[in-house]
């Protein structure tokens, strides 16, 4: 199965302070809004997204149809064809998109630990 490019989704506090704390680890401002408190760092190929007061947990992200650059890919499996590949395997969605629908869509569902993975296709 292919998930597309890779992120943890971090809840933060004061998205300043954490701006700051990853730019001295070598992460630059790679998209996002700070003004609209969300920001995407990069540093090399590893991508963390700050977000401040969005949710309440970290958040595993997957984007089918994207490269860790946001460029989209050729060949790629459709969030639709993850959703069925998921549940034909019994695996419990927290959200689910519309199985007959095109383009950008997103899944929701949490591993064994409680630990939230959103699979999100901008595409």
């Amino acid at each position: 199965m292919k998930l597309g490019a890779f992120s943890m989704s971090l809840n933060v506090k004061d998205i300043h302070a954490s701006k700051a704390f990853y730019e001295t680890l070598g992460f630059s401002v790679f998209a996002g809004d700070i003004e609209r408190n969300y920001l995407i760092m990069k540093n090399e190929d590893t991508l963390i997204g700050l977000f401040q007061g969005m949710f309440e947990q970290n958040i595993l992200t997957f984007n089918p149809g994207w490269d860790q650059e946001a460029k989209t890919l050729d060949n790629y499996d459709d969030v639709r064809t993850i959703q069925k590949h998921l549940k034909a395997h019994n695996i419990s969605l927290e959200r689910e998109t519309d199985g007959s629908s095109s383009g950008p869509a997103s899944i929701v569902l949490y591993d064994p630990d409680g630990n939230t993975i959103l699979i999100d296709q901008h595409v």
